[in-house]
């Protein structure tokens, strides 16, 4: 079992002298979605090359930034751009938003992400917000990650993502407006998309949307006792369900294009919390 306290001790003594608030919402923003934290009142910034031992992720927009800011009366921490897996970054780093968010005694995350889109009906577009995940090409780091789980940190995570926060975002989305769908959330290692075989096999187990991320946030979020919540944007349909290539031209763009509702929800959604 990795310690997370000793690996990123600097860093957290570093945050912890900066932070401006204990915050009460932290999120993670996935591909082409970094925009909703422009519009909030910031209070502080921090860019990874500030922070000592934090990944910088090379995927094109992903710049990596954590922000304290506040709307309405909520303060909110913001982790702009993650570390993927599939850039050879561990498991260990690919958690640090979280790591970080438990340490500043926050109690609630929402992840994001971009999601090519399996279920049918589901188009470019749409947000989509996870019923429950597939993490079966994880089990293996995340065990070594978390360990064992202890009874309280299972128990934990039969509650991933928690009812009682995605109970909010779907009030949020009718009350904005806002057509939520929901479904499976698949994790897939990347960074190729995957093929059309594997697109029929994940339908046909029961995924609704695929990604290279947020699974293991989640469940590492969960077992330490974070109420946790996840939505995708669809950006694109799954290999073999449309003719068209894949690009992440095609991903950051569509996400873009639906900024503004995917702004709205989340804004509703902290406000309600």
């Amino acid at each position: 079992m990795i310690d997370l306290n000793f690996k990123y001790e600097k860093l957290l003594k570093f945050i912890e002298q900066e932070t401006p608030f204990i915050p009460e919402i932290a999120i993670v923003l996935g591909s082409g979605l970094g925009e909703f934290s422009d519009s909030l009142e910031t209070k502080k910034v921090f860019t990874s090359e500030e922070l000592p031992g934090y990944p910088v992720s090379a995927v094109e927009g992903h710049s990596s930034q954590i922000k304290f800011a506040v709307h309405g009366s909520k303060k909110i921490i913001i982790f702009k751009g993650r570390s993927h897996f599939y850039e050879g970054f561990k498991l260990s780093e690919c958690i640090l938003p979280v790591f970080i968010t438990q340490k500043l005694r926050c109690k609630k995350l929402i992840l994001t992400n971009a999601a090519g889109g399996i279920k049918q009906n589901l188009i470019p577009g749409d947000l989509m917000l996870s019923t429950s995940f597939n993490a079966m090409g994880l089990k293996k780091e995340l065990t070594e990650l978390i360990g064992l789980a202890s009874i309280k940190s299972r128990n934990y995570f039969l509650n991933c993502p928690s009812k009682e926060l995605n109970e909010i975002i779907k009030k949020s989305a009718v009350k904005e407006k806002i057509n939520l769908a929901e479904g499976i959330y698949w994790y897939s290692k990347g960074p190729s998309y995957e093929t059309p075989a594997e697109i029929k096999f994940i339908k046909k187990f029961g995924g609704d949307a695929v990604g290279m991320s947020t699974v293991h946030e989640a469940v590492f979020g969960a077992s330490v006792g974070l109420e946790v919540a996840a939505i995708s944007c669809i950006t694109n349909l799954a290999a073999g369900i449309s003719a068209e290539k894949l690009s992440h031209d095609d991903v950051k763009k569509t996400a873009e294009k639906v900024m503004s509702k995917f702004s709205r929800l989340l804004k509703k959604v902290v406000l309600e919390i």
